[in-house]
């Protein structure tokens, strides 16, 4: 008796860590460019660009290419890491997990920047002259996010743990404010928490 012959199956190729910051760097690119198709201002409008930025809720935070929020950047970076891999279980090697990760805060980068997010930023957190990310600042945040995501992939999780929790830290101390403050303003807004972060 004749068995069938089964055409084999093509294999799949593996995503190279090389070849996975090549696309993740086209997606950057992508998400200025809808940016620029959104009307976002390339630049602060001050008519330059810094490459750090200080302020704490002036007019400059999220106008050039890195601030204090670059440091929440990176953080996001870190829990996607972990995240990717806990949901994939050892399915997904570090480059599509950084791609996905790229993907991820490449929608999150448009999402925060129509007028309703920024009016919501104005009214619920210190940023009171957020005007919305300019595109520079925006790549620079999906670069720290990258670079948080390939620190988390190379240190032991309990060195990121530690990074973690001294960065949030840090940043409650220097300018009241950090990434779970963010989360928790935009969220479900207290009072009280702004005006302490209002007092510093």
């Amino acid at each position: 008796m004749f068995q069938p012959m089964q055409r084999p199956i093509p294999a799949i190729p593996r995503l190279s860590l090389p070849a996975a910051l090549l696309i993740c760097l086209g997606v950057v690119a992508t998400v200025a460019w809808v940016h620029f198709w959104m009307g976002r201002a390339p630049i602060c409008k001050c008519g330059y660009v810094k490459l750090w930025h200080g302020g704490r809720g002036d007019a400059g935070v999220s106008q050039h290419l890195t601030d204090w929020y670059t440091f929440s950047h990176i953080l996001h970076g870190f829990i996607f890491y972990w995240l990717l891999s806990i949901v994939s279980r050892g399915h997904l090697s570090v480059a599509p997990r950084l791609l996905i990760a790229t993907l991820i805060e490449g929608g999150w980068e448009l999402f925060e920047n129509p007028a309703f997010m920024i009016d919501r930023y104005r009214a619920h957190t210190i940023s009171r002259d957020y005007a919305g990310d300019s595109i520079v600042n925006s790549v620079g945040d999906m670069l720290a996010m990258l670079a948080g995501f390939l620190l988390a992939a190379r240190l032991p999780a309990w060195v990121t743990v530690l990074l973690l929790i001294a960065i949030e830290a840090a940043l409650l101390w220097l300018i009241r404010d950090n990434l779970v403050l963010n989360i928790i303003m935009l969220i479900y807004p207290f009072d009280w928490i702004k005006q302490w972060q209002l007092a510093g």
